[in-house]
């Protein structure tokens, strides 16, 4: 690093910042600077205080009844905080913008993407109505969505997770701000997606020497991304420093924890089986190893198939004419099939948009399939009656992506736990569903004192393992996990992938593990299916999948994996052609790959 840019005029000076919400301090004491053109991380656990920092940056949480009581935020010469929310509004949006964690509940449901980020151009841009549309949709392109024309007709509920996540960043660009605060940006991401995200705001940085906090629990990007790391636990600042410094020699007790719970691909080669492994906790400020290693021989192959699914089409009619007739559909899920036997974890992995959560979905009766079979516990869906398609909701449990949509804001998370168990009346009396809702909390690493609390009161990972004990509230056989560990630091990641392990082995509950994470799906899964537009690529055996993968799209998804080490070169190749759409013309339907097995139950499909 050359003198002239440690001389630079910092963009952003935080100095002795202490947030307060009532009596409860959630920042103390907190001090950091960002330079135009460098990256500076800010990693920690759930409810460490990085958002709410992001969110003072913004001056945002000071509409959620924060109080600022010492430090100062000085963004081009100017104190934040001594600033009107009106003024604040000139500034935030053009020259300060920030890319939310959670896209659902900043995207407005009742506004079309267009209008939503066409509204961010009219604002702050002195640009027409038209220029403006055109403009969104380049945004859209250039974060890579497929049919960006169409997108921006559409509302937010018509895009997949990921789709969403995208859209909230061309927003964000939108004004090519002087800072960006991107607060988890690439968690509901796929690694493919990732990577290229990645790549376009570091190209963007480069072009507008743009500043950038990174707010993220993924140590992978912070490897890819960061110049500088702040480590945050508890409020407090633990740590500060140059990345690969932190990475190579931590000093905090905490930042070593954090960095040994990250799941490293390519860490189980050679073994035939998931693996529980012991993790490292603080205690009284020292690091301790907790738990046991164990192999996860749990899945029963010996038994008949607790869930088998055959042929499973799903489609979506998207465009009509104006006599009514379907003109465009999207080809979800195009004859899928598999088996999930008791006590073992299949993992669905590919990109956004390739109709991993439709099968999910599909499988919970939360979507109607056009054609194909389900069968659970030997009997189809088809030839159910009503009384065994409730008792099958009990068996089969859901737990979705975006933890704040599915839990009720106005219903204290101990209700929403209790909910299952009364709905189905599997305990009776209040005081002995009290009990068991304070076990389940216990359980997921939360206290029985968090019933009483409101979502909005939890932080994105505590909300996900409140969503995690009320699955397990109505003792399922099967849980659909849906991207359950995105929203989840690594600390708190490593925690629930223990948790589910331990609840696998204890009580042989299956799993289909829906997730884009590729390391993590290496350590907790017995097989593995690769979907890419609706089709299984591949499937077999982890060891199969991850050790020989057959297939050009998983070689390509396993090479998109951001590696948790600095000193790695980056690969910034960006993944060139056309943006494959699921969506087509009825009449113009995608070819159905055929599967060949190409070793004991090793799959690949043909291509077309």
């Amino acid at each position: 690093m050359t003198e002239a840019t440690n001389t630079k005029k910092p963009l952003l000076s935080v100095a002795d910042l202490t947030v307060q919400f009532g009596e409860s301090r959630v920042v103390e004491g907190l001090s950091f600077s960002v330079e135009p053109g460098r990256t500076l991380a800010v990693v920690g656990e759930s409810g460490s205080g990085k958002s709410v920092t992001s969110l003072s940056i913004m001056r945002l949480a000071d509409m959620m009844g924060a109080r600022f009581e010492t430090g100062s935020i000085t963004f081009n010469g100017k104190d934040l905080l001594k600033l009107s929310q009106k003024e604040v509004r000139s500034i935030r949006g053009k020259e300060i913008a920030m890319i939310f964690q959670e896209p659902m509940t900043s995207l407005n449901p009742v506004f079309t993407i267009g209008d939503q980020i066409c509204e961010v151009l009219l604002l702050h841009e002195d640009i027409g109505k038209s220029a403006a549309m055109t403009e969104a949709r380049r945004l859209l392109e250039m974060v890579r969505l497929p049919d960006a024309a169409a997108l921006l007709k559409r509302y937010p509920h018509q895009l997949s997770g990921g789709m969403r996540q995208r859209v909230m960043i061309a927003m964000a660009l939108a004004c090519r701000p002087k800072l960006l605060i991107a607060d988890e940006p690439t968690t509901a991401l796929d690694v493919t997606i990732q990577a290229q995200i990645l790549n376009i705001m570091r190209d963007l940085q480069k072009d507008l020497g743009m500043g950038m906090i990174f707010i993220t629990h993924d140590m992978g990007v912070v490897a890819e991304m960061a110049d500088d790391v702040v480590v945050m636990w508890k409020g407090k600042k633990v740590e500060e420093g140059p990345v690969r410094e932190i990475f190579a020699n931590p000093k905090h007790p905490y930042t070593r924890a954090l960095l040994a719970a990250v799941p490293k691909l390519g860490s189980m080669a050679g073994q035939d089986f998931p693996k529980r492994s012991p993790l490292i906790v603080l205690e009284g400020g020292e690091p301790k190893i907790v738990g046991e290693e164990r192999v996860q021989n749990t899945a029963k192959y010996d038994q008949p198939p607790l869930l088998s699914v055959r042929d499973l089409f799903v489609r979506f009619d998207i465009k009509k004419n104006v006599l009514g007739q379907v003109t465009h559909r999207c080809s979800a899920v195009q004859q899928v099939g598999f088996d999930i036997h008791p006590g073992e974890t299949l993992a669905l992995v590919g990109e956004s948009g390739s109709g991993k959560s439709t099968i999910g979905r599909t499988i919970q009766q939360l979507q109607k399939a056009r054609s194909g079979e389900i069968s659970f516990n030997g009997k189809s869906f088809a030839a159910m009656s009503a009384a065994e398609r409730f008792r099958m909701r009990r068996d089969v449990q859901y737990i979705f992506q975006d933890p704040f949509a599915s839990l009720d804001p106005r219903k204290t998370v101990g209700f929403s736990i209790a909910e299952p168990i009364n709905t189905h009346g599997i305990i009776p009396g209040s005081k002995e569903v009290r009990r068991r809702v304070d076990e389940l909390l216990e359980r997921v690493g939360l206290t029985s004192a968090h019933a009483e609390r409101y979502p909005h009161e939890f932080s994105g990972g505590q909300r996900q393992r409140v969503c995690i004990a009320r699955a397990l509230a109505s003792d399922p056989k099967l849980i659909i996990a849906d991207e359950a560990l995105s929203a989840l630091d690594v600390s708190i990641q490593a925690q629930i992938i223990n948790l589910f392990m331990d609840l696998q082995a204890e009580r042989g509950l299956a799993y289909l593990f829906i997730s884009h994470d590729m390391a993590v799906v290496e350590k907790i899964s017995h097989r593995v299916a690769v979907l890419y537009l609706g089709q299984i690529m591949e499937m077999g055996s982890r060891r199969q999948v991850f050790e020989t993968p057959m297939h050009d799209y998983t070689r390509r998804l396993l090479s998109a994996v951001p590696v948790a080490d600095p000193a790695v070169e980056r690969k910034t190749a960006l993944i060139e052609g056309e943006i494959p759409n699921p969506v087509r013309r009825v009449g113009d339907e995608p070819p159905i790959l055929a599967r060949e097995e190409i070793g004991a139950g090793h799959f690949i499909a043909r291509s077309a």
